[in-house]
């Protein structure tokens, strides 16, 4: 019988979540996780004009957010 197991980020779902709800129109979320690309995109965009923030909010609350490397963030 084989184990799986799901490698998770080092990064917390919770303090994303909180990142992206009160700063995500400046992509202090994408910062933490260490998309430095896309944080700055949403610096210069003010969170791909609100779109980005608002999906990036979904996704962290419904677990689909992935962190650099593109591993799940960690509850």
């Amino acid at each position: 019988m084989a184990n799986y197991v799901t490698p998770t980020s080092d990064k917390k779902k919770q303090t994303a979540f909180l990142l992206c709800l009160f700063g995500g129109f400046l992509g202090l979320h994408n910062f933490y996780v260490g998309r430095i690309g896309r944080g700055i995109l949403y610096l210069l965009t003010l969170g791909l004009f609100l779109f980005g923030w608002m999906t990036d909010l979904m996704k962290i609350a419904t677990g689909a957010f992935r962190d650099n490397v593109g591993v799940p963030l960690r509850k």
